[in-house]
């Protein structure tokens, strides 16, 4: 009953690996955890593919074969720490790096790589791979895919709970005390993807530590009410996105339309209330009868962005799921781990009230050791 999770997601700056135990009672374990950083190289080809290009398939071909030895590299890490053996272990989740997620195009599509065969091959584990593609198929949005495990980790009988993820993309999932009311959930828009990018353009660093650059300016309230009309924040739940919506194209447009552009740390500064809005309106506006916020993903770690996101959700008791168990920087990795003993089992990985899928469905395909 042990499992790897292995995640990858839009800053594309590493791979979390995180081993679970699942035989230790109701909630899962958390027994092990390596972090295998990206070097700059591949983030740029993968930032790269995340736009249209040149050559794109054979780049795309080879970049999924180098990615899935590097997620093969994360999960025997792991497994070096955990003290067990790969026998010890059922599967392996691997999320895999996505490049394109379009539940909006014609014909809906989402692309992850990191070859989950090389992964298989190079841990002589069985790999859950491909995850988001059934629930796509089944009419969903293929995202979040992570509200179930947050449901099955953090759900409270006496509290409602929203759990906030921050990552290159923010989404939350409301967990109701009374298990009788859907769990709901949906991406609110950009989370650390346009502060990471801002930065890396103007000071080549790959994130903002702790939003010291953010704290040295001044929100602008021209650009951050451009930023807050986009039309993707009145839309209707279920929804997704992605780094294809949100990028440094997406944020120059509107700086364009400024008859005074602030200065950079403004805009660093603007892109922190960005995110802490958007997520605060969401659950204002969708989730009313929230009474607690924990928060998971590297967003937990900037500080400026905690104060913001504290201050917008005044009357809600805000912390990350450190509080509750499990560090933020694990949640998504343990999650993908639980989603590949879900499969495993046969049983269900979605929740169609959160990815508008027309019912529940198991994800992922698995790739035998």
């Amino acid at each position: 009953m042990h499992y790897i999770g292995l995640m990858s997601g839009t800053s594309a700056d590493g791979i979390d690996a995180a081993l679970i135990n699942l035989s230790l009672g109701s909630r899962p374990v958390l027994v092990a955890t390596h972090a295998y950083p990206l070097e700059a190289a591949i983030r740029g080809e993968i930032q790269a593919l995340m736009r249209d290009g040149l050559n794109e398939v054979e780049r795309l071909g080879e970049l999924d074969i180098v990615l899935g030895e590097m997620f093969s590299a994360a999960a025997n890490g792991v497994l070096r720490k955990s003290g067990l053996t790969k026998k010890d272990i059922r599967a392996i989740g691997s999320h895999g790096q996505t490049l394109r997620h379009r539940p909006r195009a014609t014909h809906p599509f989402t692309l992850q790589i990191g070859n989950p065969s090389v992964i298989a091959e190079r841990t002589g584990i069985t790999t859950v791979a491909d995850f988001r593609a059934r629930d796509m198929a089944a009419g969903g949005q293929g995202a979040p895919l992570v509200s179930a495990f947050h449901h099955r980790m953090f759900h409270s009988p006496q509290r409602h709970r929203v759990i906030i993820n921050i990552g290159g993309i923010a989404n939350v999932t409301s967990l109701p005390s009374d298990v009788a009311q859907p769990v709901s959930g949906f991406d609110t828009g950009p989370g650390n993807t346009l502060l990471d990018q801002w930065i890396s353009l103007h000071q080549a660093r790959a994130l903002d530590e702790a939003g010291q650059w953010a704290a040295s300016g001044r929100a602008s309230k021209d650009l951050l009410g451009k930023l807050l009309s986009d039309p993707y924040f009145e839309a209707q739940p279920p929804k997704s996105t992605g780094r294809e919506h949100f990028n440094l194209n997406w944020l120059q447009d509107q700086l364009k339309r400024l008859t005074a552009p602030p200065s950079a740390a403004d805009v660093q500064a603007t892109l922190v209330q960005l995110t802490a809005q958007t997520i605060a309106r969401a659950i204002r506006r969708y989730l009313p009868q929230a009474q607690e916020a924990y928060v998971c993903g590297g967003g937990a770690h900037n500080r400026e962005l905690m104060l913001a996101l504290t201050a917008s959700l005044s009357g809600i008791t805000v912390a990350t799921t450190e509080t509750l168990g499990l560090a933020p920087d694990w949640v998504e990795a343990s999650a993908f781990a639980w989603l590949a003993h879900q499969a495993m089992e046969r049983e269900p990985g979605n929740i169609p009230s959160v990815t508008g899928a027309r019912r529940a469905v198991v994800l992922g395909g698995i790739y035998p050791a």
